[in-house]
């Protein structure tokens, strides 16, 4: 059995457990017109990538669609082979990863694949020429080599657990990204690989279309012919899928509730690691005094975001690991606590004017905070933290803008930000809280420091050692709870509203990142039409 059969065998055993009943429509067979053919499908999104090109950072966490890693991770987030024909052979000391490629495999451009590929896309991405924001990821490798066409060798600086899993990310083609300047070249609008779609175009801000890869190594998809459609706003995308222009759209929980009870339709929950947080930037003089920070982690209250926001849909976010993830360290969770919260700006010097709102040395206790423009769930977090903050007397003015209008910002100005990374803790922790990537894009865009926590990262990142990572990450948590450079809100629950006319739809645990990738289109390539 092949990597995708199984796959496709352990989605369709999932199924049954995760989809639940969706709302009548005003058009029931509005996914089938949508689409205008029975092997289309068209999916509503919120954001599209910058480039598809894994050399800049694209399809870093698998389910790229276009290309594929070595490795893969089926339904239940467990490694399979992919491009490489088994998982990697470690050597006793964790530092040599040798790995047997699949032969036979073809880029869709007909070209072979082969470890110089591999060897290709991993050395292009350390350059440091190459503007990928994610290469502190790969830090751990030495060197990357390959033994004749079908065998490539990872060696390491330190035994770095989770190294397998940075094996995901896509493979380009040598023969074409090879060719380029691999931060301005077309390559990443025009993507070849071996996945099981083709990209057939691209317009920017509206969608992507692909087709299906008649050579694709695990065989071609039914679903011929896939269309990504951009809609940043959630109300639009909830009227384009109850219109039927689309067949299946994430949606907040309040949006996806206007379906429940439809028979054309399933709704399908995803359990994430996706959390959202308010930036507390060092360089501000409000977000910036530590009294501040600790007292608005106090006087939020999470629980009831939870189930008035999400309406239940995901659980209280004490920092970036989920409460019932073996790496949560017991014991860090807050209590939301306003008297507390009013103290401890009490002791500090902020004191109360007037109209409620504190100040201290002549600094009002006022910040702007930022949301990203039609995204439902980071309005309500925002107003709903500003409620709270308020209370405490501390003045938060919400503002909606778009990425381009809020990055400038963001030394200064607090966000309503995301993140989160099911593989492994190292993946999202190091990138949020790393002192020496603040600023660095949109990494670390509170520029916290904390010099325990940088030790703590260092040490859990270089360990092979189960114990001494878990006693590591315990020591990230409990410093932001003590110092926040971030308040968490909450971890959310992924909701999709799909036309019910295939099998073998699931989700996986996701993370913050969803859309393309993520989303019960995980595994498009071995959906099934419904039979009759």
């Amino acid at each position: 059995m092949t990597a995708r059969t199984a796959r496709g065998a352990a989605a369709a055993a999932l199924a049954a457990a995760l989809i639940a009943g969706a709302a009548a429509c005003s058009n029931p067979a509005g996914s089938a017109a949508a689409s205008g053919a029975a092997d289309s499908v068209v999916v509503g999104i919120a954001n599209e990538p910058e480039t598809l090109s894994p050399l800049l950072g694209y399809g870093k966490d698998g389910n790229s669609k276009v290309f594929d890693g070595l490795l893969t991770h089926d339904a239940d987030m467990k490694l399979q082979p992919a491009l490489a024909e088994a998982l990697p052979e470690v050597s006793a000391d964790g530092l040599t990863y040798t790995y047997r490629l699949r032969r036979g495999v073809a880029f869709s451009d007909g070209a072979p694949f082969s470890a110089k590929d591999v060897v290709f896309t991993y050395r292009t991405i350390l350059d440091a020429r190459t503007n990928n924001a994610s290469k502190a990821e790969l830090d751990a490798v030495a060197a990357v080599e390959q033994q004749g066409e079908d065998t490539v060798v990872f060696t390491l600086k330190y035994p770095y657990a989770p190294f397998a899993e940075r094996t995901v990310l896509p493979i380009a083609p040598e023969h074409i990204a090879g060719r380029q300047d691999v931060n301005a070249g077309d390559f990443s609008t025009r993507p070849v690989g071996t996945g099981p779609y083709v990209l057939t175009g691209w317009s920017k801000g509206e969608k992507l279309t692909l087709k299906a890869n008649p050579s694709y190594w695990g065989g071609e998809p039914a679903v011929k012919k896939l269309t990504m459609a951009v809609v940043k706003d959630d109300d639009v995308r909830a009227t384009r899928l109850r219109s039927g222009e689309l067949d299946a759209a994430i949606l907040p929980p309040n949006l996806a509730q206007g379906f429940a009870g439809d028979k054309a339709r399933t709704t399908l929950a995803a359990t994430s690691f996706d959390y959202r947080n308010v930036t507390l930037p060092t360089h501000h003089p409000v977000t910036g005094d530590p009294a501040v920070r600790r007292a608005l982690d106090t006087a939020v209250d999470r629980r009831a975001m939870v189930d008035r926001l999400l309406e239940g849909a995901g659980k209280p976010a004490y920092g970036p690991v989920p409460t019932d993830s073996p790496w949560f360290a017991a014991g860090t969770e807050r209590t939301h606590d306003l008297g507390k919260a009013k103290k401890i700006l009490d002791d500090a010097g902020w004191k109360p004017g007037g109209d409620g709102i504190r100040a201290k040395d002549g600094v009002r206790a006022s910040f702007p905070l930022w949301y990203l423009s039609g995204d439902k769930i980071r309005q309500d977090h925002a107003l709903a933290f500003a409620s709270d903050a308020k209370k405490a007397g501390i003045e938060v003015k919400a503002e909606a803008g778009t990425w381009e209008a809020i990055e400038p910002r963001m030394k200064t100005d607090a966000v309503l930000a995301g993140g989160g990374s099911p593989a492994d803790p190292d993946f999202d922790q190091y990138l949020l809280l790393t002192s020496s990537l603040g600023g660095d894009g949109f990494n670390n865009m509170a520029r916290y420091d904390n010099k325990a926590v940088d030790r703590a990262l260092e040490e859990a990142r270089r360990s092979g050692d189960p114990a001494v990572r878990k006693a590591a990450y315990d020591t990230v948590q409990r410093e932001l709870a003590q110092d926040p450079g971030y308040v968490f809100l909450t971890h959310i629950d992924h909701l999709y509203v799909v036309a019910d006319r295939w099998e073998g739809l699931t989700t996986q645990v996701e993370p913050h990142d969803h859309g393309l990738g993520a989303g019960p289109w995980w595994n498009i390539e071995d959906w099934k039409p419904k039979q009759k």
